[in-house]
């Protein structure tokens, strides 16, 4: 083990909030980098890059990616010092960390999404004397542009018999920056390499130079394509591809699993599972893009790094290609890519006996040399403090709910004095209308599984939901719910909502007859008792159990029917507001019937004889399902088997209408579906979900019964928004990919719109601020009620800000609501084309924002809540408004916010949004 001088002291105290770190490697030392300098990478080095995420452990837990980059010009002992401090980095972090290996022009799609869209290393090092980019006589460069979600960017010598048919390129000069698409390229690789251009524009043209699409076979002597060409010294026909070394990507190969012993790679273990890795030895995983290496957790920090030099002599012995990627992994912190090759993966294993002595000394020098360093390793710590739930965006509460239940082969519509009854033997379906956009009908359908419902009505509803889901048009979000794991949207448009044991279909009388099972069903005159556990809208559903003194819990309220009697029994530790809450169910349940109350420990005889006899009651509270840091995947079926790729660092861009993605929340799955995605392959949606989730059940111990939503492109409810930075106008323009790409960025759906870009952008983007405003909030909308007025001239708005917005974007095509069967009144005040229109991106300055080393935001111009909250009648000016609460006091923002200014940014995005839209402050 190593000692505590022996670990790098520029580490100490890192890791300890989500986001990046990195330094540089200099005379065999890291130095930090200026943030200002992140995504600047040179040839000449080599860097540690440090990735600190939320974890699943809650609050103050987080998860750890340290990734070695290194320049295809960096020193043999640059590159070795690098991959030794990674190694300490992660010994200081608890030898917890994922490491990866990233090498110039091969690097991971994860170690590119840090910086989005691309990195685009310079030439040159910290040896060189290298001068800064503004520094630097400007270079006319010529790139090629690979990646779907995140762009592998990589400079190729400026020479016309480099362009061939089947790449997008990009030519940065110093007047004008061009885009060449080859014509058998990517649809998805031309949306990206506009986003490349965008950077080149922002960062070294100071966001000033005009840009061009030019497209292969599409020859004009003048214009953008005619200047492409004399750049190259006129147009000649251009060839085919040529590969080089440099283009073979390998395959993904099925796993071949390698023990490594004494620093060599050993023989190859034919058959393996989980069991086969032991705590204190090191293997390796070949799956040919990509080679992992494995690490028991007790094993010694000098094998780890013998384990991973290892890895790199067998790629080189056995000649393969550059691009393979390594990753290292300590035991228990498996990626999802490495536990895809195995067919299951448990939850938890215990160490064999041999090896827990092993263990548990390891464990014991990593504390003992962090403590007496002043650290400890960043994670789930006795003190962690515990995770506070969230509540997250409900639906409008104002909506339309029908209910019906399925029975022989039909539904049946639910009386209104039912709806909210759901007896655990029958299935349901359940629709819900609701205004979530100006002029739009939004729809939340699904159906609901009882736990003990027959098959031939679980059948029929999922078949009669998908009925009901076509003649809508595919509009509505399409969800199945099984019993004890409903969302709280689901429960929210319930109250209330009561969870009732027995059936009243005819499948379920007839199984229950068969089975010879007694028919438990819920009945106002039998024996019974109903849970009362949550009482906020979104948890307050509660449950009927067996009428015993067992079911009671001192932590809950009961309403009891026992005997004559209807008692409401209150646990010593139950809330003020759950005995409301008893109140209303008591009263749904059995109208008219006057409840006695019972305290615990104070309880009438009457009471107990009616539950047959006295006894002890639980103590064990119960606790409710919270949502971990989201994931998005890709996925594929390869043969009949699924596979998954993980899309990091996601963001409402990466979700393309040609492609059917899975959002994984831990406590929902939803499938969202392009417009552009196959109607054969939009129909199959919900069977690639179900195969997600028996896929993470095996290797990730997703829940089975877990919702499972369907979300069409354009139909996004606030509940899936949530989890991106969502601009509304995006989901309204039609087309592909490059398409849609084209017109947000520049303005137009053709190459010759997307020329000079000089002084459209402030009104481009007062514009779509308009139009975002009309369309919802940046959250997606639907949260709450609107308030009175708020939409009386909405649609002389709407119309306006279309009119603007087509000013600077003639060909996008902007999805108009459906228009009322009222006729639509003319505006009543036309904007006039030259009227600001606010935005919260518009380029007037703000009031300025502070950022600390450990990004905590604050403005030294304070601010009242009254003043800086959405719905403010006073608002604060200039200020930023997706930064509101940047200006409350130090006071203030405790109180409004219920945490410190440390605490909030410490959160992750997603989760620090949901926190703001709570107090209006998003």
């Amino acid at each position: 083990m190593a000692t505590a001088k022996a670990l790098e002291p520029a580490f100490q105290g890192v890791g300890s909030r989500p986001g990046l770190e990195i330094w540089r490697i200099e005379n065999f030392k890291p130095v930090p980098l200026p943030k200002s300098d992140y995504g600047t990478f040179y040839a000449g080095d080599s860097y540690v890059v440090l990735q600190t995420s939320a974890g699943r452990g809650g609050a103050g837990v987080f998860a750890h990616d340290v990734h070695y980059w290194l320049g295809k010009d960096t020193s043999q002992d640059e590159a070795g010092t690098a991959a030794i401090k990674a190694v300490e980095l992660d010994a200081i972090l608890g030898g917890r960390a994922v490491q990866h290996r990233e090498v110039q022009n091969y690097e991971s799609d994860k170690f590119i999404s840090y910086f989005k869209p691309c990195i685009a290393p310079r030439e040159g090092g910290v040896k060189s004397g290298f001068k800064k980019p503004e520094e630097e006589e400007f270079e006319t460069r010529l790139y090629t542009c690979r990646g779907k979600r995140v762009v592998h960017l990589k400079q190729v010598p400026f020479s016309r018999s480099v362009l061939n048919h089947d790449d997008v390129f990009v030519l940065d000069t110093k007047e004008k920056i061009f885009q060449f698409n080859g014509a058998n390229s990517n649809i998805q690789e031309r949306a990206k390499a506009l986003e490349v251009i965008q950077f080149l524009k922002d960062k070294y043209h100071e966001g000033t130079c005009n840009v061009a699409i030019v497209d292969d076979g599409k020859l004009q002597a003048e214009g953008d394509s005619g200047e492409f060409w004399v750049i190259f010294g006129g147009f000649a026909p251009i060839g085919k591809k040529v590969l080089s070394d440099d283009d073979v990507i390998p395959e993904r190969t099925p796993g071949k699993l390698y023990s490594i012993d004494g620093g060599k790679v050993g023989d190859q273990i034919e058959e393996y599972s989980k069991s086969t890795f032991e705590t204190d030895k090191c293997y390796l995983m070949d799956c040919g893009f990509e080679v992992f290496v494995w690490v028991g957790r007790a094993t010694q920090v000098d094998d780890r790094k013998a384990a991973t030099q290892a890895a790199e002599e067998f790629l080189t012995s056995n000649n393969r290609p550059k691009a393979t990627l390594i990753t290292r992994l300590i035991q228990g912190y498996e990626t999802h890519a490495f536990k895809s090759n195995f067919d299951s993966w448990p939850s938890s294993t215990a160490p064999s006996a041999e090896n827990r002595g092993k263990v548990a000394e390891n464990r014991g020098k990593v504390s003992a040399l962090l403590k007496q360093q002043g650290g400890g390793p960043k994670g789930k710590e006795k003190n962690a403090p515990v995770v506070e739930e969230v509540v997250p965006p409900l639906l409008d509460a104002n909506g339309k709910l029908e209910v019906w239940s399925i029975d022989g082969g039909a539904k049946n519509p639910v009386a209104s004095e039912d709806v909210g009854k759901f007896y655990s033997g029958d299935c349901y379906i359940v629709l819900y209308s609701y205004h979530s956009r100006e002029k739009k009908d939004d729809f939340y359908l699904c159906y609901w599984i009882g736990k003990d419902s027959t098959e031939e009505d679980q059948n029929t509803a999922a078949k009669l939901t998908t009925s009901m889901f076509n003649s809508l048009k595919g509009r509505p979000v399409q969800g199945r719910i099984y019993q004890e794991k409903e969302p709280p949207q689901f429960i929210a448009i319930f109250q209330p909502m009561v969870l009732l044991k027995g059936g009243l279909s005819s499948s379920y009388k007839s199984y229950i007859a068969e089975k010879g099972l007694t028919d438990e069903t819920y009945s106002p005159d039998n024996p019974s008792i109903i849970r009362i556990s949550g009482t906020a809208v979104h948890n307050n559903k509660t449950v009927h159990l067996d009428p015993v003194p067992a079911s009671l819990n001192s932590h809950e309220v009961f309403v009891v029917h026992a005997g004559s009697h209807l008692y409401i029994w209150q646990g010593t530790q139950s809330t003020y507001e759950q005995q409301q809450w008893a109140a209303k169910i008591a009263e749904f349940l059995k109208p008219g019937v006057t409840a006695k109350y019972q305290k615990e420990g104070t309880e009438s005889a009457t009471f107990w004889l009616g539950l047959g006899g006295k006894e002890d009651v639980s103590t064990n509270k119960v606790s409710f399902d919270t949502i971990r840091d989201p994931h998005l995947f890709g996925f594929s079926l390869s043969k009949g088997k699924f596979e998954v790729e993980e899309v990091y660092n996601f963001d409402q861009d990466d979700l393309l209408p040609e492609d059917i993605l899975i959002l994984d929340t831990h406590a929902e799955v939803f499938v969202w579906i392009g417009q552009a995605v196959d109607p054969k392959e939009k129909k199959n949606a919900l069977d690639y979900g179900q195969k997600y989730i028996e896929w993470a059940e095996n290797l990730d111990g997703l829940n089975p019964r877990v919702p499972l939503y369907r979300v069409p492109e354009g139909n996004e409810p606030n509940f899936f928004t949530t989890y991106f930075s969502w601009e509304p106008l995006k989901t309204q323009i039609h087309g592909n990919s490059f398409q849609k790409k084209i017109t947000i960025l520049f303005g137009a759906g053709s190459a010759e719109g997307a020329g000079n870009q000089g002084g459209g952008n402030t009104q481009r983007a007062a514009a779509m601020a308009a139009l975002n405003s009309t369309f919802g909030s940046s959250g997606g909308g639907g949260g709450g009620g609107k308030a009175p007025g708020a939409t009386k001239n909405a649609g002389s708005q709407r119309r306006a800000a279309v009119a603007a917005l087509s000013g600077v974007i003639p060909d996008a095509k902007i999805d108009e609501p459906e228009s009322p069967e009222k006729p639509e009144e003319a505006p009543e005040e036309p904007i006039e084309p030259s009227e600001p229109i606010p935005d919260d991106n518009d380029s007037e300055p703000k009031v300025a924002i502070e950022e600390d080393e450990n990004g905590i935001l604050s403005s030294q111009s304070t601010f009242s809540y009254e003043q800086v909250r959405v719905k403010s009648e006073n608002p604060a000016p200039d200020i930023d408004l997706k930064r509101r609460e940047a200006y409350l006091s130090v006071e203030e923002f405790e109180s409004v916010l219920g945490m410190t200014r440390e605490e909030f940014y410490k959160l992750p995005k997603w989760k620090q949004d949901l926190t703001k839209k709570k107090v209006d402050l998003f």
